[in-house]
């Protein structure tokens, strides 16, 4: 047998039962939990497992490799191994619309289904032809490997599968509990569970995925030339966020602010350049509508092009927002939007 199963048959059993060898070559040993009775199904990576190749016009091999594979909560994960090729031979497309097949590995258990059978395989569930076609369900006991688009009328004597544009990696992963799982759908299933999304590496407080480590982040820009009026402070309205690492930090329903999403210390910086003309100009930056103050810069008279920049660090709480204000003695026009930069920068908690 190439395709084996770990905990499915015994000694007893017309299958042979599991022998030594099989439970040498199946991954056995307690895998990533994805609730109280099931285990997160996947391939364990190594190598390229379960590859698939194709030979021929309608056929393909998979290669070898090591999964696991989760029936119902009651009926338990298996561990299953591929050791040696397996062949695949695809049926010829509808003639009148194109469907997508299912490359599986999937455990017939008798004791928990209707098949009757005992035993692991390598199966392509053909999809229902249609003009749009979906992937056919995922039955029991099976673990999804590829999608494989086959066309309408297409056979080995008409073009055959081109299996490289055709074919759609679905192969989930999974690792030993406590490790990191390479991917972006793994079940949290508790505090300090670890996975990769394939962009970062991510930690499960509990009741979400956050980065593993944590950023929060924001600049803002104004695009278009602004007037100031003269003897007061004013919000800058900004017209967008250049780079913000949570959405709603700025929202152009509240221009002037940006908001903190998660509480700790942060890094306030600011700039403000002054043409002509500006007297006794002050930039500072308020907290909450001006429940706390702080005074960045000063140009008592300027005589163009005066950049004045700060930073401070505060201590603010998820949902506080920060405005920066600009004061000028004497009436300014036209003042260039690059001429004013803010950012808030997470520091830690």
């Amino acid at each position: 047998m190439t395709v084996r199963a770990a905990w499915l048959t015994t000694r007893g059993d017309a299958a042979g039962g599991q022998t030594r060898n099989d439970t040498r070559m199946t991954p056995l040993g307690t895998m990533a939990p994805a609730a109280e009775l099931t285990t997160q199904p996947g391939v364990i990576p190594g190598g390229t497992p379960f590859a698939l190749t194709a030979t021929g016009p309608m056929t393909a091999t998979l290669g070898v490799g090591r999964a696991i594979v989760q029936g119902n909560p009651v009926q338990g994960a298996y561990p299953v191994a591929v050791t040696a090729d397996e062949i695949l031979t695809f049926a010829d497309g509808d003639p009148d619309n194109p469907r997508t097949d299912l490359v599986v590995l999937r455990v017939y258990d008798a004791a928990h289904d209707a098949s009757g059978q005992v035993r692991a395989t390598v199966e392509i569930i053909p999809g229902t032809p249609a003009a749009a076609p979906a992937p056919p369900p995922l039955p029991a006991g099976a673990l999804a490997l590829y999608r494989v688009d086959v066309a309408a009328r297409v056979s080995a004597g008409g073009g055959g599968i081109d299996f490289p544009a055709a074919t759609t990696d679905v192969r989930p992963y999974t690792a030993a509990v406590g490790g990191i799982i390479p991917q972006a759908n793994a079940t949290g299933a508790y505090r300090g569970q670890y996975r990769d999304d394939g962009s970062e590496p991510q930690r499960f407080d509990g009741r979400a995925w956050r980065p593993v480590v944590e950023r929060h982040y924001a600049q803002v820009l104004k695009n278009a030339a602004y007037d100031l009026a003269a003897g007061s402070y004013v919000s800058v309205q900004w017209d967008a966020a250049r780079v913000e690492s949570d959405a709603g930090m700025w929202t152009a329903s509240h221009r002037s602010r940006l908001t903190a999403p998660a509480r700790g210390l942060y890094l306030i910086t600011a700039q403000q350049t002054w043409p002509q003309g500006a007297r006794d100009a002050h930039a500072r930056i308020i907290r909450n509508g001006g429940a706390s103050q702080w005074q960045l810069s000063y140009v008592a008279d300027s005589n163009g092009n005066q950049g004045h920049g700060g930073s401070i660090g505060a201590y603010l709480s998820a949902g506080d927002y920060i405005e920066m204000q600009l004061h000028t003695a004497a009436r300014i026009t036209d003042i260039p939007g690059s001429y004013s930069n803010l950012s808030l920068i997470w520091i830690g908690a």
